[in-house]
């Protein structure tokens, strides 16, 4: 019998930058991405508006398997109330283990302790599994821009969903 471990949540270091990168350029795929695939030479992943502050990391066995990205919507003093996740990737060999899940919840609670009353965040309509773990995990849909992108020739809605902390 063989068991798995559970994904271990922490923040992410500066010294992730070059590792997140990677994982950000292995899971890119037109199912979520609205921006073409990068190319080299590749910028860092933490840049002057995402700092390892605004991640969380999955790990797996002692390795990097997935983030999670937290930032404020707007920068909007009315809106500082919420939080927004922009930004998920789970490794191709990790998924099906919980990763995914396991770093909502602890954004969701992240995004708690940093005194957000919401959560909201944006997904593209074709993307299934996604949106369905963001169901099981409390998000609703509050609003759908139709045909909002144009990717690999065909338009997408893009859905915004969210939920009370």
């Amino acid at each position: 019998m063989t068991v798995m471990s559970e994904p271990y949540i922490r923040r992410a270091l500066p010294d992730d930058d070059e590792e997140l990168g990677r994982l950000d350029r292995a899971t890119w795929s037109p199912l979520h991405a609205v921006m073409p695939e990068p190319q080299p030479p590749y910028e860092p992943f933490f840049d002057e508006r995402h700092s390892p502050d605004d991640h969380l990391v999955a790990e797996l066995d002692g390795r990097v398997v997935g983030y999670v990205r937290l930032a404020f919507p707007t920068s909007l003093a009315a809106n500082a109330h919420v939080r927004q996740i922009q930004g998920l990737a789970v490794a191709e060999e990790a998924r099906g283990r919980g990763v995914g899940r396991a770093l909502i919840r602890a954004v969701t609670e992240e995004a708690r302790r940093r005194g957000a009353r919401r959560l909201t965040l944006r997904v593209l309509g074709h993307n299934t599994p996604a949106r369905k773990l963001y169901e099981s995990e409390g998000f609703v849909v509050e609003g759908v821009l139709p045909e909002e992108f144009l990717i690999d020739g065909a338009y997408v809605d893009d859905v915004f969903m969210g939920r009370g902390l």
